[in-house]
């Protein structure tokens, strides 16, 4: 857990926001404008936290209220050792921020664990979300027949060896391998502080549990019955097809395949745009911040 009030040398220069409403502090940023009730829910994955979106808060915040909740067990919330860290609970204790924040007119933007776990909140929340971006996720729809699904991906491959346990563990001393596993490709600003950011969640073998068990969910049933669960509510699905929705994608991602991505994509939105960035891997965040807020700023104001 990192300390409240760092700042990683200016890069992170948001106040600190906690909530405690689900027996955890859970760290979150509150930013932008509070005149509008437009509002943005950035929402990271595996094994990243809202410093991933450093980049888009200033551009998003120019549109309305930002808020980037950091998972259980991840960034500068705690890390409680009698969890079971499901992705039904961390929709769980998303939901109940997110309500308790009670937030309308929410642009839902999603990545990595942040797209099956974010989408539900459109799901069992349809009347409070406006519109969705995915970003190198899936938030529902069925794949191409054909296409190579994540089993068959590096990522999971990692996942289930030897390896992945001791490597997860030292995340303080693996992240950058890690993130490279998964599809990190423009590594030109990297630097100690950036190493520090990213590691710093994660001093001990203990305070890598969140970020231990969110793999060890991949194709397992818990994990299909937790998306069905939003999914199958009555009138869920209609309700959230009719969002607008737009997709950008980084076409070397080696965590989720592109075809498989935006095929789950199209199956849900056919009509919505699609965006697939040659030399962009998984942390669209981190390869090409410019070109995915300039997309978003666009599809805000279009829809």
């Amino acid at each position: 857990m990192i300390p409240a009030n760092e700042t990683f040398d200016g890069t992170w220069p948001y106040a600190p926001h906690f909530f405690s409403g689900r027996g955890f502090q859970q760290h979150f940023v509150d930013e932008g404008l509070r005149d509008t009730r437009e509002t943005f829910v950035c929402i990271h994955g595996e094994p990243t936290w809202g410093y991933l979106y450093r980049n888009f808060i200033p551009t998003l915040s120019k549109l309305g209220r930002v808020i980037v909740p950091d998972h259980m067990g991840f960034g500068k919330s705690e890390t409680p050792q009698d969890r079971g860290y499901t992705p039904a609970e961390h929709y769980e204790n998303l939901e109940s921020l997110l309500l308790d924040l009670d937030l309308q007119d929410v642009t839902l933007i999603l990545q990595d664990w942040g797209g099956p776990i974010g989408s539900q909140f459109a799901y069992r929340n349809p009347g409070r979300v406006k519109r969705l971006v995915i970003m190198n996720t899936i938030a529902g729809g069925r794949p191409p027949p054909d296409v190579q699904t994540v089993i068959d991906f590096p990522w999971f491959k990692f996942v289930s060896s030897e390896a992945y346990e001791p490597v997860i563990t030292n995340l303080s001393h693996t992240i950058l391998s890690v993130l490279k596993a998964a599809g990190f490709e423009h590594t030109d600003h990297i630097d100690e502080n950036w190493i520090r950011a990213f590691g710093s969640p994660f001093p001990t073998p203990e305070e890598c549990l969140g970020a231990l068990r969110f793999p060890q969910f991949l194709g397992k049933p818990e994990m299909m019955k937790f998306m069905m669960d939003g999914q199958m509510m009555p009138g869920a699905m209609e309700a959230v097809k009719a969002k607008p929705a737009m997709m950008v994608t980084g076409a070397e991602d080696r965590a989720l395949p592109c075809e498989f991505a935006v095929g789950c994509f199209r199956d849900m939105w056919p009509a919505a745009p699609v965006t697939i960035l040659p030399g962009v891997g998984h942390f669209i965040q981190e390869d090409a911040p410019e070109i995915a807020t300039a997309l978003i700023s666009q599809f805000v104001q279009m829809t």
